[in-house]
């Protein structure tokens, strides 16, 4: 069994909101499940990575298709659902597949808003945690920093972010069509974090009449509020404000929903039935689906934001296959140093067990010659250290070759039974060795 890298995970394109929510990771339970993660057997790295459109486990280890296996299992166990409720929706990539969606996923490729900045952070934010939990090691750190490195080069050398936007601005854009003029109508946003503020910031941008921030921490609610000129709502007053909303864009979740049909329902009484859309951005959902049944309430989650993101994907096409390019160099360049973590110990290893052997032979050797002068003595090694080298040049060859083209992968264990190496040491003068 050789060491491997595997991702088990779903997405916007291969499961609804209603199935991504139920097994999305709140950035509180990160650290203990991936201890959990840690435990599975045969995983001696790992990752998660949570966001409003996937979940994925990346993972490490000598046995990736057993790993592969368990890691349905893992996720279906971490939120108590069904593994059956997951069938059909999860994918398995391994080794360089693996290397190259984690690649693709930093650099917005496989994001439904190709070219989004977000996306990056969050995978930073994701690796930070595994990192202080002492899950990510050699492999995964070499890994995840590539990514980063492979972001970063997309962005500079193409220009697949011109004309992207972010899931908050495909909010407001949806929030255009669905109201003719946006100068004389009030958004309330449901959570004051980072795309909470870009949200608000797409909002006033677009000339919307008035924007309330709400936020469980009232001032991190106050300081967005205050940096854009918006009013800061403290979280147990939204009853009262909701009604004065013609919009409303959660962008923060809590594992129960912030708005409830009730609470909805009480608003428009108050509104007096006037029209109320409601965005929802949050995975798990922040907003009551059943809102929708209501008369004039038209409720959108993310997977409706699909429409608005497919107009502006023409435009980035070009530069998605440049980036496409990059991310296939940038993939072989990793998995060449992936591989080397075998064929340098190998290496290091045969040359050691043969110098020792010619070590013991020389010393015999000149035993068995009674005197022999320093000249005479630094010839005998030069020469045994040159038979040695002209001896291990055809495998030594073939192992560094193996680098660049893991198809020879063969060569690595080939070398290791056939010099023993990682055995005890065998005498030289036993004829069964």
């Amino acid at each position: 069994m050789e060491r491997g890298i595997v991702l088990v995970g779903l997405n916007h394109r291969t499961a609804p909101v209603e199935v991504r929510e139920r097994v999305a990771f709140a950035n509180g339970r990160l650290e203990p499940s991936l201890g959990r993660l840690m435990a599975v057997e045969g995983v001696a790295e790992g990752a998660i990575l949570s966001t409003c459109n996937r979940v994925e486990v990346l993972a490490c280890g000598a046995d990736p298709a057993a790993i592969g296996a368990a890691l349905p299992g893992f996720l279906a166990r971490e939120h108590d659902v069904p593994e059956g409720a997951l069938a059909g929706h999860l994918y398995t990539h391994t080794d360089r597949e693996a290397v190259r969606h984690l690649f693709r996923v930093a650099a917005s490729l496989d994001s439904m808003v190709v070219g989004e900045p977000q996306i990056l952070g969050q995978l930073k934010e994701h690796y930070a945690v595994a990192a202080a939990a002492g899950a990510s090691g050699q492999i995964l750190h070499r890994c995840f920093h590539r990514s980063f490195s492979v972001a970063k080069r997309i962005r500079r050398e193409t220009r697949i972010a011109e004309k992207a936007v972010s899931i908050g601005s495909a909010a407001v854009e949806l929030s255009r069509v669905i109201f003719d003029r946006l100068a004389d109508k009030s958004a309330l946003l449901l959570g004051a974090g980072t795309m909470g503020e870009l949200t608000a910031r797409q909002l006033l941008a677009q000339g919307v009449g008035s924007v309330m921030v709400a936020n469980r921490t009232f001032d991190r609610a106050i300081d967005v509020a205050r940096a854009l000129g918006a009013t800061p709502v403290p979280w147990d007053r939204l009853p009262r404000y909701l009604p004065l909303a013609d919009l409303v864009i959660a962008a923060a979740s809590g594992g129960e929903f912030l708005l409830t049909r009730p609470a909805v329902e009480e608003a428009m009484r108050e509104r007096r039935h006037r029209p109320m859309f409601l965005i929802d951005l949050a995975v798990p959902r922040a907003l009551d689906p059943a809102a929708n049944q209501l008369d004039n309430v038209y409720l959108y989650d993310i997977d409706d934001l699909e429409g608005v993101v497919a107009r502006n994907r023409g435009a980035r096409a070009r530069e998605a296959d440049k980036a496409e390019t990059i991310v296939d160099a940038e993939v072989e360049a990793f998995w060449r140093w992936f591989t080397s973590l075998d064929v340098v110990p190998t290496i290091v290893a045969l040359r050691e067990r043969v110098e020792v052997i010619r070590r013991r032979e020389v010393e015999r050797g000149l035993a068995g010659l009674g005197a022999v002068d320093p000249q005479q003595r630094e010839a005998i090694e030069r020469l045994t250290q040159a038979i040695v080298n002209k001896v291990l040049h055809a495998p030594l060859t073939a192992l560094r070759r193996h680098r660049a083209d893991p198809a020879e992968a063969f060569y690595v264990e080939a070398a290791r039974r056939l010099f023993r190496l990682g055995t005890e040491e065998v005498d030289p003068d036993d004829e069964d060795a």
